[in-house]
């Protein structure tokens, strides 16, 4: 099945939040499966409707990115960047301009 939601989790660049409308909400959880940080999940309560609107898991995991907003067919849920994080690192290692395999030759123009 899938992978844990916890394992995908990491610090974002930035910091998101969500405004959810929650009598809107029919519980598709549409906004719960394409979140590319794990930032929602489902609640355990109800709204007057009977569905389980979502909920922020925590803003650490949101960058505010809006799929959530993008794919809801209810408009129920509005992503939005907050700011930068100050818990992100500049400093994490990225790829080198070098080859990968040692002796592979580059072409450039």
């Amino acid at each position: 099945m899938n992978e844990s939601p916890a394992s995908r989790r990491k610090v974002q660049k930035f910091l998101g939040n969500v405004e959810i409308l929650v009598e809107r909400c029919k519980g598709c959880a549409f906004c719960v499966e394409f979140c590319p940080s794990s930032a929602l999940e489902l609640s355990s309560g109800f709204n007057s409707k009977g569905y389980h609107p979502p909920v922020l898991v925590s803003e650490d995991f949101c960058n505010g990115c809006g799929l959530c907003g993008l794919y809801c067919p209810d408009f129920a849920i509005f992503g939005y960047r907050v700011g930068p994080n100050p818990r992100y690192q500049k400093d994490q290692p990225k790829a080198s301009p070098e080859p990968m395999r040692a002796g592979m030759e580059v072409q450039r123009p």
